[in-house]
């Protein structure tokens, strides 16, 4: 049985045409069914609603078939168990935060000689605002963030590091605002969009 937790989270409407894999169309019909057993919709809407998930092609087509549907309980007990802060640490090794995770309000990610990536991309977010605490020593911190969201990184200290922020574009009205803070010693620190290798492994 699928787990109903990783059905498409709420993005904004740019990334509403991306492609849809056969995981996110059974995790929607998972979904689907357990509201219908519950006798939140009948028989023949479930028959609709499923016909439309097999057929979606994008995350725009699944997302209004579960729209009016209560989070399941195991989603509760992880948007309860996203606000407490997120730790990413490292010494030597690197660390990759990304697929389907839930962002809570604070992530503190601290690389001492190791690469930290947080992709933000599948991530299921609640904040209007997550701040993102940020100590690159040597190591280098990626950060990846969708379109239609917007990234501060006034509130970055550099020593010999350097900060570069390439997700400029206007953000969309209602989607979050990550704020960066700490500082780059000698490590760098890159924001960016998806890049077409990363789309194409999601839709793949």
């Amino acid at each position: 049985m699928t787990d109903s937790s990783s059905a498409p989270a709420p993005r904004p409407r740019r990334d509403a045409d991306l492609r849809a894999s056969h995981s996110d169309r059974e995790a929607v019909a998972e979904r689907l069914r357990e509201a219908a057993g519950d006798g939140r919709i009948d028989l023949e809407e479930l028959e609709e609603r499923l016909e439309k998930a097999f057929t979606a092609k994008t995350y725009g087509e699944l997302e209004p078939l579960t729209a009016d549907l209560p989070a399941t309980h195991q989603q509760q007990k992880k948007a309860a168990a996203a606000q407490q802060p997120l730790e990413l640490k490292t010494g030597a090794g690197d660390i990759v935060q990304d697929g389907y995770w839930v962002v809570p309000p604070r992530i503190n990610a601290i690389s001492r000689l190791g690469d930290i990536k947080i992709d933000f991309s599948q991530a299921e977010c609640h904040q209007s605002e997550v701040v993102l605490d940020v100590n690159a020593g040597i190591g280098n911190v990626t950060v990846i963030v969708p379109h239609g969201w917007s990234a501060r990184t006034h509130s970055l200290k550099v020593s010999v590091g350097s900060v570069r922020n390439r997700a400029t574009e206007p953000p969309t009205p209602g989607s979050p605002t990550l704020e960066l803070t700490g500082r780059a010693a000698m490590g760098d620190v890159r924001i960016r969009y998806p890049n077409r290798w990363e789309n194409w492994l999601r839709s793949s």
